[in-house]
């Protein structure tokens, strides 16, 4: 179906996105048909029809070889801004749909606590960590019995690396009335193994833990699809008992 050149509304009425996807539900649409949905029918660059602007945004996503979705999950409005034909308007409406995306995956994990191994809680935190691009420092906040009373991405630092304050990280926790808490940061190149820096932050977390009676569970690094518990992999635990 060629429709770069045309408007939306100029397509048969069985051909526009928005009645397919009524007609047959949003799984039976293109990634560029979504796109043309929340672009609305104003044309882009040169004509484009909504569906044309969804294809472009696509290929220029898609550079150097990059996932368009992949890069699409991390982008901001101001990125999206800079595409031909993407203004405040469409790009507000692109970003608020990614987020409402991640917030929905967040509930649908949740239904599968409490957070009792690293298995769990990497897969609560992996629409935050594991797919960024910059390192992230995120925090689950658990209540006695391992449920998860609030999940949080506590910063963001570069390509290679971020900042924690153990101070913050308990402030939180103690905000929210958190009894137990993991924490966990993502190396975006997908090697998982702990820097000397992620071991020398989990000591100083683990004793602040001893000291507040506020256990440190976990910490785990994910990335690109794999995670690891430090917990499982160190000595940090039986140096610094946290109980369960």
């Amino acid at each position: 179906m060629a429709t770069s050149g045309l408007r939306v509304a100029d397509l048969p009425e069985d051909e526009r996105p928005r009645e397919r996807l009524m007609r047959s539900g949003a799984s039976s649409l293109s990634t560029a048909e979504l796109l043309a949905i929340l672009l609305g029918t104003g044309q882009g660059p040169g004509g484009l029809s909504a569906v044309g602007l969804g294809q472009l945004l696509l290929s220029q996503l898609g550079e150097h070889q990059r996932e368009p979705l992949r890069v699409l999950r991390q982008i901001t409005v101001t990125e999206l801004m800079q595409i031909p034909g993407i203004g405040p308007a469409k790009a507000t409406a692109i970003a608020a749909a990614i987020e409402l995306g991640k917030r929905i995956y967040q509930t649908t994990t949740s239904e599968l606590l409490p957070i009792t191994s690293p298995e769990a809680a990497a897969k609560a935190l992996s629409a935050d960590l594991m797919w960024a691009e910059q390192e992230r420092f995120a925090l689950l906040l658990l209540d006695v019995r391992h449920n998860l009373l609030a999940q949080r991405v506590l910063t963001i630092g570069t390509a290679t690396e971020t900042l924690a304050n153990p101070r913050e990280i308990f402030r939180e926790a103690l905000r929210l009335g958190a009894t137990r808490l993991i924490v966990a940061h993502n190396h975006p190149s997908g090697q998982v193994d702990p820097s000397s820096a992620d071991l020398s932050l989990t000591e100083q977390l683990l004793q602040l833990g001893q000291a507040l009676e506020l256990p440190v569970l976990d910490h785990l690094i994910l990335g690109q699809g794999h995670h690891r518990s430090l917990r499982d992999t160190t000595g940090l635990w039986q140096k610094f008992p946290q109980g369960d």
